[in-house]
C-alpha cells in the first residue's frame, strides 16, 4: 500500500515553497494550481504569508499618511485569518488519511499539528530567501553582509530541523504511534460578536 503522506513530505513542500517565493509575481495573481486536497490549502497558507511579508514589511513606513499604513494593518489581519484558516484545513486534510489506522494506546500526542509546521515551513522559506537577498547587496557594508550571512546559515538550520521533525511525525503517524489535532484558534478579534469593540461593549 502506497504510504499516506509520500506526496506531502518536507522535500516537496519546501521546493514548492522555494520555487514560488522566487516567482514574485506569483501570490499577487493569484493563480491556483491545486484545485483540492490537501495541497491546495498548502498552496493558500503560502500565498498568505507571502503577501503578509510585504504587507508587514510597508506597515513599517514612515513616509506616508497614516491611512495607508491603517490600510496596511487591516490587509494583515484578513491575511492572516486566512492563513490560519488554511492551517486548519491541512491537518483536516492531512488527517482525512489516517481514517483506516489505528492508534497504539500509548502513541505520541505532538502538541504541534503538521499544518502548524507546514506554516513555520513556509515562513522559514520566506525569511532564507529574503535573509539571502541581504548578502547580495552591493550598496551595504562587509559587516552587514557578514551578519546576513551568519543568519542566513541559522535559517537554514532550522529548517533542516523542522523538516525532520515534520517527516518524523508523519512517518510514525502513519504507523499509528503518533498523532495530532485540528485546534481551531478562534480568532476573537476578527468576530464582530466577540470584539468588544465591535459588537458594541466598549468604547
Amino acid at each position: 500500500m502506497k504510504p499516506p503522506f509520500d506526496d506531502v513530505a518536507s522535500g516537496a513542500i519546501r521546493a514548492f515553497h522555494d520555487a514560488r517565493v522566487a516567482d514574485r509575481g506569483w501570490a499577487e495573481a493569484g493563480a491556483q494550481d491545486f484545485a483540492d486536497g490537501a495541497w491546495r490549502f498548502i498552496e493558500a497558507n503560502h500565498r498568505c504569508n507571502t503577501l503578509l511579508w510585504d504587507e508587514e514589511d510597508q506597515a513599517r513606513r514612515r513616509d506616508v499618511p497614516d491611512a495607508a499604513i491603517a490600510a496596511n494593518k487591516r490587509a494583515i489581519d484578513g491575511y492572516n485569518q486566512r492563513r490560519n484558516d488554511a492551517v486548519e484545513k491541512i491537518d483536516e486534510a492531512l488527517l482525512e488519511r489516517l481514517a483506516g489506522v489505528a492508534f497504539d494506546a500509548d502513541a505520541w500526542h505532538n502538541s504541534e499539528t503538521a499544518g502548524a509546521m507546514i506554516d513555520r515551513l513556509s515562513i522559514l522559506a520566506l525569511k532564507s530567501y529574503h535573509m539571502a537577498l541581504q548578502t547580495k547587496r552591493a550598496d551595504a557594508d562587509a559587516a552587514h553582509v557578514a551578519a546576513c550571512r551568519e543568519r542566513l546559515d541559522r535559517l537554514d538550520a532550522q529548517r533542516d530541523d523542522l523538516a525532520r521533525c515534520y517527516d518524523r511525525l508523519l512517518s510514525e503517524a502513519a504507523r499509528g504511534r503518533a498523532f495530532w489535532r485540528v485546534y481551531r484558534q478562534f480568532k476573537m478579534y476578527n468576530d464582530p460578536a466577540l470584539n468588544p469593540y465591535l459588537y458594541g461593549g466598549r468604547r
